[in-house]
């Protein structure tokens, strides 16, 4: 083959492919941290709360006194659940997984705006903020319907942490569990061309609607490579046993799975060489629950497979790893984990649609064929 013949190199799933510009998040390799809108997360979840940063991804700046209250005002109007998504919720069969009843809700939420068609910046922050209202219900009310609960009105009183804990438990939280779940919100919230992201990109890069982009991010979130790693962590727990002894059937676990090729999820990240930032953040978020809760066997366990991985693969773990125990210890079901990391990400999935939309080219990369020549159909066939 001569040189102009040569097939061009493959980047297999884009792998280090830049293909457009972001002002929204990116990692700075200098100090291996993540950044939303200049600002590292770690310092974001240590002093803003979860409404400033979502108003900070939307907007590029974080709010002021009067933009926080105007932004948490409408926000909290929002967060009901009209009679048609609660019915659909209804109809969907327990055996679904909740992702699947996240997208649908999404989907009809979609349907029955009469704004959808509107792509204007305006029209799209005011769906952005609406679906951030209502995830937390519709999170809540599926976990609720699944133990045979009745759905929890909203509180236009608290705050958007305490009332997701609200909605799914029906108590008003402790202050060290609305603090944990916020960080963890604010952790999730956005992680620049991601799998999910860069799928709302394309559906919106089509002048697709930014419901029709978000249900496809759900969809593209669902899997277990990307937002279902931290239920996979939950079940890899379970798989190991709670209690005493933990330490030790993690690492005789690890061995046995490694022995047998399987992929450990919770570890790795194809962005981080040096270790996920977002991870100590987390880790002092599970700490301070473990004490909360009075359960130090799951410290135990959870040290004891990090250490272990560290040692034997020299590979560290990503935010889903301590992500999974701590929506464990606040009594969130293993499989709301990946819907709990949904109602934080639609930040950074609407801001990535607007931003799209601002300045947008139709995502159409090309493909190399490597199939039958050109053939034709014999005759008489």
């Amino acid at each position: 083959m001569s040189d102009q013949q040569q097939a061009p190199e493959i980047y297999k799933g884009l792998a280090g492919v830049p293909v457009d510009y972001t002002a929204v998040s990116k990692v700075n390799p200098d100090t291996n941290s993540l950044l939303y809108r200049g600002y590292p997360v770690q310092e974001l979840a240590a002093s803003a709360t979860f409404e400033e940063v979502a108003y900070l991804l939307w907007h590029g700046e974080l709010p002021d006194e009067r933009q926080l209250a105007e932004f948490e005002e409408f926000e909290r109007s929002q967060r009901g659940l009209d009679h048609e998504i609660k019915r659909v919720i209804d109809e969907i069969p327990l055996t679904a997984h909740p992702m699947d009843v996240v997208r649908t809700a999404v989907s009809v939420i979609g349907a029955i705006d009469p704004t959808t068609a509107d792509d204007s910046r305006e029209a799209n922050l005011e769906k952005s903020v609406r679906l951030f209202a209502k995830l937390p219900s519709i999170v809540s009310y599926d976990q609720r319907r699944r133990h045979e609960l009745d759905y929890v009105e909203p509180r236009g009183d608290l705050g958007y942490s305490a009332n997701f804990l609200w909605q799914t438990f029906g108590e008003l939280p402790e202050l060290p569990v609305v603090s944990a779940f916020d960080v963890s919100m604010i952790l999730y919230a956005e992680h620049s061309f991601n799998a999910s992201t860069f799928t709302a990109r394309v559906i919106t890069s089509t002048l697709a609607d930014l419901y029709s982009a978000v249900t496809g991010a759900i969809g593209a979130l669902k899997g277990p490579l990307h937002g279902g790693a931290n239920e996979a962590v939950m079940h890899t727990f379970d798989e190991i046993g709670p209690g005493e002894g933990g330490a030790e059937r993690a690492v005789e676990w690890l061995d046995a799975a490694l022995a047998e090729k399987r992929k450990i999820m919770g570890f790795g990240h194809r962005v981080y060489k040096n270790g996920d930032s977002r991870v100590p953040t987390m880790r002092d978020a599970l700490e301070r629950m473990v004490e909360y809760y009075d359960r130090p066997d799951l410290l135990e366990l959870y040290t004891a497979l990090e250490t272990a991985m560290g040692e034997r693969k020299n590979i560290k773990p990503n935010l889903d790893y301590p992500a999974g125990p701590v929506y464990h210890l606040m009594g969130f079901d293993t499989e709301t984990f990946t819907p709990l990391f949904v109602a934080s990400r639609v930040t950074g999935w609407t801001a990535h649609i607007m931003e799209q939309n601002a300045a947008n080219a139709l995502i159409r990369p090309l493909s190399v064929y490597n199939g039958p020549d050109e053939r034709h159909v014999p005759e008489g066939r």
